[in-house]
């Protein structure tokens, strides 16, 4: 039997004796932990959504359920929004920080500016905890106070920064402000980012180039911590802790390889035992193990109550922030579903860039949404600068308007 199912049976055995969320969602799928001998079995148990698990935790304060520990393993308790609470069970690596750091290049000696927050949200203490494991220096910066952050970079000699790339960059121009000359003022080799949408690795690239350091970055949740990191392939490895699924959004069954679907995740760990936990964030496996687990997962997609099912496949916004990345001269899109009649009708409205060709954008553009959806666009429209909002959603369903 594959050693993760193995574990897997370990660690739930004794949580149903303990955690009574647990036990009950055994109890509804009819299965005691011992019986999962591979992903058939681990996929009868329901998905437990984070709205499930804020319910929960209301009903049967404080965690839901969920804890499978004494009170006195707990280390800390975080707040997340909902507000959903996490309990920071004591133990080696639970939260998976180190095996993402030691593969950004981060490791003893580093002195590394942690600009995360510290303050109820688990962000900022994991980070902390994972980086010193390593034997790494921290600076709990935290957020805000730029001035200051920026003086410590220069006066510490800090040689990796934690932040958000926005944050990363204002830290970085407002030392160039200053007078300084980046990278040679400066000993940062390493940039560990957290995610946005849009071109995100292109602008990562940009920073590689500019400052002449390696950027690196994890997929991450305030319930589960690392769930995937990467590690110099493409997109983020799968953390050995955790069996990762990629399932419908509406039924929780695997969907295959290729396919995108919503992040479901076991992990491994005693003490707080999500099983079959559903992120809410949609993306696909790019390889996976024999059973058909992912052991590596392709950047985020976008929510799952952001995608819309044409023909029943889900569009999602990443394949449409896809399209107008590899077309030039879009200036904005937007993707509409409807069904005029008793079809469902897909269009890609685009505002052009000046200048461009309206009859080779919608080419490209419709060659684009079908090699990133796998589905046809029924028309183009090019509409008016401005009709597109900023805020606008990138997939629009009008099937019922």
């Amino acid at each position: 039997m594959d050693a993760r199912y193995q574990r897997l049976a370990d660690v739930y055995a004794e949580a149903v004796t303990k955690a009574s969320a647990v036990r009950d969602l055994f109890a509804r799928a009819g299965l005691n932990p011992r019986d999962i001998k591979g992903v058939e079995q681990l996929s009868k148990l329901p998905v437990t959504k984070k709205e499930a698990l804020l319910a929960l935790q209301r009903e049967n304060p404080p965690f839901g359920g969920f804890l499978a520990a004494d009170m006195s393993q707990v280390a800390r308790i975080y707040c997340s929004p909902g507000p959903i609470l996490e309990p920071a069970v004591r133990g080696e690596d639970v939260h998976g920080f180190r095996h993402a750091f030691k593969a950004s290049g981060i490791g003893p000696g580093d002195i590394v500016l942690n600009t995360w927050s510290y303050h109820m949200v688990p962000a900022g203490l994991l980070f902390d905890e994972g980086l010193q494991a390593l034997g790494a220096t921290v600076i709990p910066s935290g957020v805000g106070n730029t001035e200051l952050q920026a003086q410590l970079i220069l006066e510490l000699g800090v040689t990796a920064i934690c932040a958000s790339t926005g944050f990363f960059v204002a830290l970085a121009e407002h030392i160039e402000s200053t007078g300084k000359k980046l990278p040679e003022d400066w000993k940062v080799k390493v940039a560990f980012l957290g995610g946005e949408f849009g071109d995100w690795m292109g602008k990562r690239r940009r920073l590689e180039e500019r400052y002449r350091l390696r950027t690196s970055s994890a997929y991450a949740t305030a319930d589960l911590g690392i769930i995937a990191f990467e590690d110099g392939g493409e997109g983020y490895l799968s953390h050995p802790d955790r069996i990762v699924q990629i399932c419908d959004p509406v039924s929780g069954q695997p969907l295959a390889a290729g396919e995108p679907g919503e992040i479901v995740v076991t992990q491994l760990h005693p003490g707080w035992p999500m099983i079959r936990f559903g992120t809410g964030d949609v993306a696909f496996a790019l390889e996976s193990f024999e059973d058909g687990t992912a052991r590596r997962i392709s950047a985020l997609q976008g929510r799952v109550g952001q995608a819309v099912k044409a023909r029943e496949i889900f569009v999602y916004p990443r394949q449409i922030e896809e399209v107008k990345i590899a077309v030039a001269g879009i200036q904005a899109i937007q993707c509409v579903v409807s069904r005029p009649a008793s079809r469902e009708e897909i269009a890609l409205e685009v505002e052009l860039a000046p200048g461009a060709d309206a009859e080779q954008v919608g080419g490209a553009a419709r060659e684009a949404f079908q090699r990133f959806s796998r589905l046809r666009a029924d028309h183009f429209r090019v509409v008016a600068a401005g009709s597109i909002k900023p805020e606008a959603p990138l997939v629009v369903d009008r099937k019922d308007v």
